[in-house]
């Protein structure tokens, strides 16, 4: 009689168990790998954005403003303005994104767009609702299509009797410490921190005027240049990320009237006015506060989930891009001080390692 070698059942489950245990080991590190390799390609934008800001300069003498608008200090205007009667926000609206096209070999969408009118005219339509992978971190899980853009109640805006789509990006201008959104308007006095140690604050005369506030490189019709940056470029925030899991972002500029909505809500977070589409800032500013009543500074993915802060998937934390071009990955931990600190341009702080 002769024997038949074969699997007993329990080798079988054995050798399934090991096979499980292989891939469960396996997974991880494929991931992990997927993940390096789409860090390095968010770096790499970033990188893309922060040379063709210093090619910006070389060409102009200027860094971009963080978006343009018709200056007013009184809330008054043509009507071709568009004026926004809460933040002044008004015509053109371009932002800094789109002013850097032709340094990111996009000058065939730069050239179907004219600077001297309005976002919204509806012959660009097609243009600035362009995909643009240059302003896309592929980590992000919130999207990276085009979104219509919303008023105060969440609702499409129309504007001229139009609703606008915008080019979504997941890297966003750094405002600063200081918020000037919706308190840039009407109120023409605002409260905001002069002092991160000691919270101490003081009233100001805006008129409009956002270079009052902002204490960053980018604003409302900034005019920023290398020598307005005595904390020196190293030591100086431009760009960060902020995933379209938590907002809308887009690489075109700002529309009168506009708000961006938090996609998800907690405590702390909530609408804010248009100038956060494309900015962001490290806090603290006027009247923002946490429940305990102190000031709020939030680096990359601080959990008040503000509209109007850095926000990455990367785990642990996030990219910035210095204004000497460099990107580094900053920790969701780092001091808030030190964060702080890095985005102003001008409050002469020294900063350490981080």
């Amino acid at each position: 009689m002769t024997s038949r070698k074969a699997f007993t059942l329990i080798e079988l489950l054995v050798v399934i168990a090991i096979i499980a245990i292989l891939i469960a080991l396996l997974l991880p590190a494929v991931q992990q790998a997927r993940e390096a390799a789409r860090r390095t390609q968010c770096r790499n934008n970033l990188k893309q954005l922060g040379l063709a800001l210093h090619n910006y300069h070389d060409a102009h003498s200027v860094f971009p403003a963080g978006y343009y608008s018709y200056g007013t200090s009184d809330g008054t205007g043509p009507p071709w303005a568009q004026i926004d009667p809460l933040t002044w926000d008004a015509a053109p609206g371009w932002g800094w994104g789109t002013m850097l096209l032709p340094y990111l070999d996009q000058a065939n969408v730069s050239a179907r767009l004219e600077a001297v009118n309005p976002i919204w005219t509806p012959a660009y339509a097609d243009a600035i609702a362009t995909k643009l992978p240059v302003f896309l971190c592929p980590t992000t899980t919130g999207g990276d299509e085009k979104f219509v853009v919303r008023d105060s109640t969440g609702a499409p805006l129309t504007i001229a009797g139009t609703q606008v789509t915008l080019g979504r990006s997941h890297y966003v201008a750094s405002h600063g410490q200081e918020s000037c959104w919706g308190e840039c308007g009407a109120a023409l006095t605002g409260e905001i921190f002069t002092n991160i140690y000691t919270s101490t604050t003081t009233t100001i005369t805006i008129n409009g005027d956002v270079s009052r506030v902002a204490d960053g490189p980018f604003y409302r019709n900034s005019a920023t240049r290398f020598r307005d940056i005595t904390d020196g470029t190293t030591n100086t925030i431009f760009l960060g990320e902020h995933s379209s899991k938590l907002s809308e972002k887009t690489w075109v500029g700002v529309v009168p009237g506009a708000f961006t909505h938090p996609s998800f809500i907690s405590p702390e977070n909530g609408p804010d006015a248009a100038a956060t589409l494309t900015l962001v800032h490290a806090g603290p500013s006027g009247g923002e506060l946490d429940i305990t009543g102190f000031p709020i500074i939030h680096p990359v993915n601080f959990p008040t989930f503000h509209v109007g802060q850095m926000y990455s998937e990367h785990p642990g934390g996030g990219h910035i891009c210095l204004g000497d071009g460099s990107v580094r990955f900053v920790s969701e931990n780092i001091d808030l001080f030190t964060f702080a600190e890095l985005s102003s341009i001008g409050e002469h702080e020294v900063i350490g390692e981080y």
